[in-house]
């Protein structure tokens, strides 16, 4: 069994930020499916026995368990030293993360719930459409501050980053086109250069869902 165990699922953007910040650190780890889709998060023994919030990522680790992506990004930054930046850089990254965690993944993961996961007549248009206005506004700080330097925090790729595309990979559509947003376009790309790298739906087990296509 691996050192560290991740409780996921491949549609949810949370999780993936956890896995690929693990990959990237080179952390010994293996994914455990969660099948949210069959209401596995809602049932009393997961909130009784791995995340009384119902809610994943979950990191177990050799001394506890662990929820929330971006505690979990923090954890590994402090377990290896790696992906956290220069020395002074740590406030700076924990803005972005913050930020990402409020103003883009919540709406991003919120709008391509209601997008492809409900039953096309139960989607309510208007939230959508309120939810794609917010989501276009967070898009235009990420591509701004993106115009002028190829990562969010310093010279190289920190869980900054890894914490802001979280969502964007995903081919389902919830109102993001990179060919809109060109520095982020970019950005994304240089992210699937790195070693080690994996789309969501590689890296995390329970893609497709069943009677999927």
């Amino acid at each position: 069994m691996a050192e560290y165990r991740l409780y996921c699922f491949a549609q949810s953007g949370n999780s993936y930020k956890a896995a690929l910040t693990l990959e990237l650190a080179g952390l010994d780890w293996e994914p455990v499916f969660v099948d949210f889709f069959a209401g596995e998060t809602r049932s009393p023994e997961y909130r009784s026995k791995i995340n009384e919030m119902g809610e994943v990522p979950v990191l177990e680790t050799p001394e506890f368990r662990l929820s929330q992506s971006g505690a979990i990004q923090q954890y590994v930054v402090d377990r290896t030293g790696r992906l956290g930046g220069r020395e002074g850089d740590r406030y700076e990254v924990l803005r972005w993360v913050l930020w990402d965690n409020h103003k883009l993944s919540s709406p991003a993961g919120m709008t391509r719930f209601l997008m492809n996961f409900l039953p096309e007549d139960k989607r309510p248009q208007e939230v959508i459409g309120f939810t794609q206005a917010r989501l276009n506004s967070a898009y235009k700080v990420l591509d701004t501050a993106l115009a002028s330097r190829d990562w969010l925090v310093g010279d190289a790729v920190t869980v900054a980053d890894l914490s802001c595309c979280g969502y964007l990979y995903y081919p389902e559509p919830f109102g993001f086109s990179r060919a809109d947003w060109p520095n982020i376009d970019r950005w994304l790309d240089r992210i699937a250069a790195l070693p080690g790298w994996k789309h969501p739906y590689d890296l995390m087990p329970g893609h497709p869902l069943p009677g999927a296509g």
